[in-house]
């Protein structure tokens, strides 16, 4: 009889690959991994130099599928993302050339340097998974994660995202600055030669879409969705938000919940997973208002005291008596699936 099928095995295969090159940033891998495992966006952002591009090469490149970058600047044009249509003078056919969008992990370099015209070309491609040119719809390969990187909007140079395509995104990831043996691991590693391109594939696609698969299967109690759901209404009446998190939010925080349960190879979602991945799904998707913006308050602020004043539901899995796998002691918990 052949064994389940673990999602905690490739997590734990993926994250020890991107940690060969990443060093310091436990929490961030964990993250961006649950995100891809959740089949979602990921947008990283801090300042230049703190491995950004790093972590999305590193990423893209421990999946043995299609792969390509674009590095945004000014001068890009919505073609290059999206494809365009060729015309071949010799016969006057019309063919679609695929761009950049047709693969399954595509890394967008510094996005927030592309004009809000180009930046707008991936909308639909995030959305829906396909590109229409000319009228005619092309479905990009499945499984499609963009992950983008960008700079502080202060930076000369670039273009704020708008909030429909910050609302694509389901997290929002700060690099932050690396510790002093984080940073020394980081300096000999990059003395010593070892760099993203040097990483092997650890899980293919047919994996990846087992994965998935079993995320979509994770059992979530409608106690600790509606848990999610309270957690985003209450950032749209906080005093400091002019728009808060839509449904979509709701809804994102459900699904990365369930995947960060299943890298710890757990078949339920416990109130202690939407906590976990609440800040970095619904950080981003807050609008403050002038006010707020003025007295430099932060939608991480926001996010933090909500989680302080939404009570989770604690229900315990019934008759338990042992620690399952991923789970701590005192960790709230829902009833598992019934069988």
């Amino acid at each position: 009889m052949n064994a389940p099928f673990d999602p905690g095995a490739a997590y734990r295969a993926i994250a020890d690959n991107v940690q060969q090159i990443v060093q310091g940033k436990p929490e961030v891998v964990r993250l961006a991994i649950v995100a891809l495992f959740a089949e979602g966006h990921i947008l990283l952002e801090d300042v230049p130099g703190l491995g950004k591009t790093t972590l999305a090469h590193c990423i893209a490149r421990s999946i043995a599928g299609g792969f390509n970058r674009i590095q945004f600047t000014p001068d890009l044009l919505p073609g290059d993302i999206t494809g365009s249509m060729v015309y071949h003078q010799a016969d006057g056919r019309l063919d679609f050339r695929p761009g950049a969008v047709f693969t399954n992990v595509l890394v967008a370099d510094e996005i927030n340097r592309g004009t809000p015209k180009t930046q707008s070309a991936l909308l639909e491609v995030m959305a829906e998974g396909r590109v229409t040119v000319d009228a005619t719809s092309h479905p990009v390969p499945h499984p499609f994660i963009v992950v983008a990187t960008q700079n502080p909007i202060e930076l000369e140079g670039t273009y704020r995202l708008p909030e429909a395509q910050l609302d694509r995104f389901l997290v929002r990831l700060k690099v932050d600055y690396p510790d002093h043996d984080a940073e020394l691991a980081v300096v000999m590693g990059n003395a010593a030669g070892h760099h993203p391109e040097q990483l092997q594939p650890v899980i293919d696609i047919a994996t990846l879409q087992q994965v998935l698969m079993a995320v979509r299967q994770t059992f979530v109690d409608p106690q600790v969705a509606s848990y999610a759901i309270r957690l985003a209404a209450a950032t749209r009446t906080h005093p400091a938000i002019r728009y808060g998190a839509s449904p979509r939010g709701s809804i994102g925080i459900v699904r990365a919940a369930r995947a960060l349960a299943a890298t710890q190879s757990r078949a339920f979602v416990t109130p202690d997973d939407v906590k976990a991945v609440a800040p970095a799904v619904l950080t981003h998707r807050l609008v403050l208002t002038p006010d707020a913006e003025l007295n430099r308050y932060t939608g991480t602020q926001v996010v933090r005291e909500v989680l302080e004043t939404v009570a989770a539901p604690g229900l315990l899995p019934s008759g338990a008596t042992t620690i399952g796998p991923g789970m701590s002691p005192g960790m709230s918990t829902i009833s598992p699936p019934p069988r």
